[in-house]
């Protein structure tokens, strides 16, 4: 890791810490020419998936790609960052956990839908309209209406 100041590649870690979601570590760093001290985050990365578009095209996995949209979904609505980085490693566990070397575009859409409903049912539909473009307003209703039967039903539950 080269250090940001002099650019030496020369750097020591001086202390290393978990998130608290438990899938990056936080590296505090100094350099061992000029003594700058800074921090680097690891994260888990999906390594050599291939995602097969609707089309049947082939591409490399792309994390932004799914960060983007994410974030999308989700804009001005209550999440925290901390909330927003568990939701997007949520999202990729549930993609490795599939252990294929390629997936397609349509099951990544659905563990999106899937971990975005748990965690913000506006942001949910508001991806579901997009990814399942929604044909109309009726469409976009009976979507609705599904949600609402699901949160009387747990309601009534209790």
């Amino acid at each position: 890791m080269k250090c940001p100041v002099c650019l030496n590649e020369d750097t020591k870690v001086v202390d290393s810490r978990a998130s608290s979601d438990g899938f990056s570590i936080r590296r505090r760093r100094e350099c061992l020419k000029c003594n700058f001290r800074f921090s680097t985050n690891e994260e888990v990365e999906i390594m050599e998936l291939t995602v097969i578009k609707s089309d049947g095209t082939k591409q490399a996995y792309d994390r932004e790609k799914i960060v983007r949209g994410v974030k999308k979904s989700l804009e001005k609505r209550p999440i925290t960052d901390d909330g927003f980085k568990k939701l997007i490693h949520g999202i990729e566990r549930n993609i490795q956990a599939l252990r294929e070397t390629e997936v397609g575009s349509e099951k990544i859409g659905k563990i999106i839908m899937k971990e975005l409903k748990k965690v913000d049912k506006v942001a949910y539909i508001r991806f579901a309209s997009v990814y399942e473009s929604f044909e109309d307003v009726q469409t976009f209703q009976e979507e609705l209406e599904k949600l609402v039967r699901k949160r009387k039903n747990k309601q009534g539950k209790k």
